[in-house]
Order: C-alpha cells, then structure tokens, then sequence
C-alpha cells in the first residue's frame, strides 16, 4: 500500500525549500510586484508540467524494461533523500545574488525546468520510488505527476507572496528549520527502505 504521508512530506519539503524556481520568484515578486512576475511563475507551471511527464514516463519504462531495477531505484531515491536531508542540514542561508534586469517572462519560467535538476530529480525520485512500487495505471501515474506539479508551483507562488517574510525567517531561524526538514527527509528515506 502507497505511503501518502511520505509522498506528500517529500513533495511538500523539496517545492518549499529554497531552489532556482523559488529563489527566483521571490526576488521577481519582491522587485517588480506579483503581477508582473507571475508569468514567470506559470511558465514554471508549464515547465513543471512537461518535466514531471517526462519523469514519468522514464521511470515507468525503465519498471516496465527492467523490473528489477525497483529495489535499485528505492535504494538509490533513499540515499538521495539522505544526502539531501545531510545538505539541508548543513546549509546555511542563502541570499539572492542578483536580481534580473527585467520581470522573468513565461518562455524563462519553462526553459527553467529542464535546466533546474532539482526539479528532474525532485519527479524522478518521487515517481520512481514513491509512486510506481504501488501504481501502476497511466491515470494514476499522470494524478501523481500533476499533484508533483500543483505542489511545486504551490512553492513557487509561496515564495513569490512571501519573499521577505520567508527570507528573514530562514535566516533567523535557519538551524531549526534545516533541522525539521532534514529529519522529515530522513522519515522519508526511511519509510522507502522499510519496503525492500
């Protein structure tokens, strides 16, 4: 039976922690108001869209070509979530390092997300070890890579509306909230080795 409450946690966790998409959004938001930026923030819909559909589609085949990569696959995803759950910990804040000249356009949003790997790894990893050991229909398949996309520009929205907020909050309290984060992935990690 599929662990929903570690899909979600690890979805949820890698679309709200500071990346490309949200670290841009926020400074787009932040510098030429959320009007103007959001169509940076729908083509990283769009792009989040094609990405995770790509992402599906591989994993799927690669279950299908060769079925006894899963064990493989969940092993590789958790030692993943495990060194990202290690970054997370270590990381320290971060600043944005530059604000672009102009407001992000839809065509930037979309190119993003296949040049952002956390975004590939982030479908390939959730996909693979999370969804496709327990579905397997391609209506399930697609219901799952569309949630990844929702939650994912969810995160990207978020940050968009509260920038600031989030900024000083991350810095402030950057060791507690790393510390939560970092332990939710390691449940996640966990709960994928628990099915080997």
């Amino acid at each position: 039976m599929m662990n929903l409450a570690a899909f979600f946690s690890y979805a949820f966790l890698t679309a709200f922690t500071p990346g490309p998409n949200n670290l841009l959004s926020m400074a787009n938001a932040g510098k030429y108001g959320l009007r103007k930026s959001f169509p940076f923030n729908l083509g990283i819909l769009a792009g989040f869209l094609l990405v995770m559909s790509c992402c599906a589609i591989f994993s799927a085949l690669l279950y299908d070509v060769i079925p006894a990569v899963e064990p493989v696959m969940l092993c590789v995803g958790a030692a993943y979530l495990l060194w990202l759950a290690w970054g997370v910990w270590r990381d320290k804040p971060q600043t944005e390092e530059s604000a672009p000249a102009q407001a992000a356009t839809f065509l930037s949003g979309l190119v993003l997300q296949f040049l952002n790997i956390k975004v590939v790894l982030y479908g390939i990893t959730a996909l693979s070890s999370l969804v496709l050991p327990y579905e397997r229909s391609a209506a399930g398949i697609a219901l799952f890579a569309a949630a990844l996309s929702v939650i994912g520009f969810a995160g990207t929205c978020c940050w968009a509306l509260s920038g600031a907020v989030f900024e000083r909050f991350f810095k402030t309290h950057a060791k507690l909230v790393n510390a939560v984060m970092a332990l939710a992935l390691v449940y996640c990690a966990g709960t994928m080795l628990a099915e080997l």
